[in-house]
């Protein structure tokens, strides 16, 4: 059935379905790509900690004290640099390819409940095919493991091979939970509204649907979905102010983007992308089509970017950022910052370029300073320099 689902909408261009998803949709506005000026900010870095086994994703506990996911399937505590050994009760994680544990976030009210979600690539009971699912515990800090573990999301459609995961979760001011999962390597799966490849999905923090998903009904698309028509959002960060949800996802041969999903919207891939095909080829739609939303920014030739957050802090220790958006770049291997004029893109300064590689993550921290993690195993912490 979902494949000829697919055939239908594909053939139709999303069809009924996609009619109620564009039906919204105000009209695009073209982005603007590499604005580019020389760095502006004399920074200090410090490297926190080490020997982290393909860190991923990180979340700050109230004392201070840091989560670390890595692939492998571990969490991991950092206290004053040193790093723990792995929280037992974690379930079990395909690691694959670009998947494994991924993201980790602390639940709005952790204070009391002492509840943390994490996504990781879940392997399934029929042999060797994965999904990108969401899990909720308890953790026990002091004994070191994880209880009353809940796999509260699941992706309905498994598939082979290692690629497009996703995932970032971020939760929304109101407290539901935004997760961004991949299109596992097939691109028309993004286009299917009942497919929650390539999409972002909204959850409860029970992984019940909230009333004003925009298909709760589930009559259009699957309940869960939000947004549609996105690659492999590896970055996603709440904006402070609004509290909207914005995205940074891979393009193919150019057209990684940074994008506002909205409720009930199509972000265009595979139909349309500012990149080109690992082929050579454009893609059917060239970059823009009626009905499929642009991004705010792109970048072209990719970066390959994970990792995003907004730098907003009350007392910055980089005051010369804030404001601004900040995103990580694998391939590139440096610290992208967008200069925001509102939700539009002024310029762009890039950072630390091959000094640490891949950082994979950023966060603003509580403290005012600036986190990465890297692809070699750092944590590090960046502030401005005095001068």
């Amino acid at each position: 059935m979902a494949l000829l689902r697919l055939s239908v909408l594909s053939g139709a261009v999303g069809g009924l379905a996609l009619m109620a998803v564009t039906a919204a949709s105000s009209p695009s506005v073209a982005a603007q790509c590499c604005v580019e000026r020389p760095a502006s900010t004399s920074l200090n870095t410090e490297v926190i900690a080490s020997g982290l086994d393909g860190p991923w994703g990180m979340a700050f506990l109230p004392d201070g004290s840091i989560l670390v996911t890595e692939l492998p399937g571990n969490i991991r505590r950092i206290v004053d640099g040193v790093v723990s050994a792995p929280f037992a009760g974690v379930p079990e994680v395909g690691y694959v390819g670009q998947g494994g544990l991924l993201d980790i976030a602390l639940d709005p009210d952790f204070a009391e409940t002492q509840t943390i979600f994490f996504s990781y690539a879940q392997p399934s009971d029929r042999g060797r095919s994965y999904g990108t699912a969401v899990a909720r515990a308890r953790i026990d800090l002091d004994a070191g493991r994880l209880e009353d573990v809940q796999t509260i999301f699941t992706s309905n459609e498994e598939s082979s091979g290692g690629r497009h995961f996703g995932s970032r979760i971020r939760f929304a001011p109101d407290k539901t939970l935004f997760v961004t999962i991949g299109d596992r390597g097939t691109q028309m799966r993004a286009q299917d509204p009942f497919d929650h490849a390539g999409s972002v999905v909204r959850i409860n923090r029970d992984g019940s649907i909230p009333a004003n998903n925009p298909f709760a009904d589930g009559r259009d698309a699957l309940p869960e979905i939000w947004s549609i028509g996105h690659r492999n959002a590896q970055g996603a960060a709440i904006h402070p102010e609004t509290g909207e949800l914005w995205t940074l996802s891979h393009g193919a041969r150019g057209g990684d983007e940074v994008n506002q999903p909205e409720a009930g919207l199509n972000y265009g891939w595979p139909l349309i992308s500012y990149g080109r095909n690992y082929s050579g080829f454009g893609f059917a739609q060239g970059s823009e089509a009626e009905g499929l939303e642009q991004p705010i920014y792109y970048w072209d030739p990719s970066i390959a970017p994970s990792g995003f957050d907004f730098y907003s802090h009350p007392a910055p220790l980089i005051p010369d950022w804030q404001g601004s958006l900040l995103a990580g770049a694998l391939r590139e291997q440096l610290l992208s910052r967008l200069i925001l004029d509102g939700d539009t893109v002024v310029a762009e300064e890039q950072y630390f370029v091959g000094t640490f590689g891949r950082i994979r993550d950023v966060r603003t921290g509580p403290d005012g300073a600036v986190w990465l993690l890297t692809d070699g195993g750092e944590l590090i912490r960046v502030t401005q320099a005095v001068s």
